[in-house]
């Protein structure tokens, strides 16, 4: 008989070590298996049984799972929890802690594709370029003006993910290479280089950051001043993933962006500039860490319909709005 909660242990120990998963979607994988599990013991007695042991759980008893979620969770958030629980088995079935896969077979929910929606050009020059703090002279506020400032460029100029970002360390950025070392999904690290105004706003920000041992501390910290000789000594606080969605809604409302603005928004508007600009999607697959093809694929669709709207307004044939008139005379007219 196979323990469930030792066997949810080892699982996790394989997420991490084996499976080289970030933390969030560690969580994520085993939060999902013991949702499963509480689900078994609260249904009926002869479930439970299957909470007690892996090995009686049917692939019956995962549908009924799923279409209890299928209310309240959307289809993304099930085929989530669908494949936490596929590796769980798979796992355990290599480990030959069970004897079959009870979600062999079974289908994904399908979801629909949304296509990337990157940010304008222009609305990402007005969120760089937003007024906040300007002309304010206390010194914590012009220290954020700098922080902020260079985390937006940063945003953008690099593309990296916000998990990415906020696991930086200061001696992570080679400011003489204007590159930056990453560690992105699957513990992968790669190079990204780092264009010239986010160098010279990460430049910035770091050379107000004097105090000994900076190079250990994180790249992006908060300013918040603790009372105390004690809480001055003590190491930096990191900004986590909501304090970057913040300073990105702030900075949103600041510049009079409607639209709503988050750090993957601006990972999406990093790719399709770039695709936009004339770069090879080979070349944005390896900045953006991506680790098949197919994943940056989407960012085409995106610019695919750019061009339909540049072809609508411009093609006198696009039938979206009257031919101007041609100042050229008949004779003057060539074949291409």
């Amino acid at each position: 008989m196979t323990k469930w909660t030792p066997a949810v242990e080892k699982f996790g120990i394989h997420l991490g070590v084996e499976r080289n998963l970030s933390p969030n979607t560690l969580r994520a994988y085993l939060a999902d298996v013991r949702q499963f599990e509480k689900y078994l013991c609260e249904t009926s007695a002869e479930r439970c049984e299957g909470a007690r042991d892996p090995s009686r759980v049917t692939a019956r008893d995962i549908r009924s799972w799923l279409a209890l979620l299928h209310g309240s969770n959307s289809a993304s958030t099930q085929g989530r929890k669908l494949a936490s629980l596929r590796s769980f088995f798979r796992f355990l079935l290599r480990e030959d802690q069970i004897d079959h896969d009870p979600t062999a077979g079974l289908p994904a929910p399908k979801t629909p594709r949304r296509p990337p929606r990157p940010l304008p050009v222009d609305d990402c020059h007005a969120l760089i370029s937003s007024p906040k703090h300007a002309g304010k002279p206390d010194p914590v506020e012009e220290l954020e003006a700098l922080r902020d400032l260079a985390l937006v460029e940063f945003l953008y100029g690099t593309g990296i993910r916000v998990g990415e970002l906020v696991s930086l360390d200061v001696r992570d950025i080679e400011l003489q290479a204007a590159q930056v070392r990453v560690l992105g999904k699957g513990r992968k690290e790669r190079v990204v280089p780092i264009p010239k105004y986010a160098l010279a706003a990460l430049a910035a920000w770091i050379s107000v950051r004097t105090r000994p041992g900076v190079l250990a501390e994180p790249l992006f910290i908060s300013l918040f001043r603790g009372r105390g000789s004690e809480q001055s000594a003590r190491r930096p606080r990191r900004l986590g993933d909501r304090d970057i969605r913040r300073i990105l809604n702030a900075r949103a409302r600041d510049a009079g962006i409607v639209d709503r603005v988050h750090p993957h928004r601006l990972r999406h508007s990093y790719a399709t500039h770039l695709l936009d600009m004339g770069a090879d999607l080979r070349e944005i697959q390896e900045l953006l860490g991506h680790s098949s093809l197919s994943t940056t694929q989407k960012y085409t669709a995106v610019s695919v319909e750019q061009l339909r709207r540049v072809y609508d307004d411009a093609h006198p044939r696009s039938g979206v709005r009257p031919a101007k008139r041609s100042n050229v005379s008949r004779k003057g007219r060539h074949r291409e």
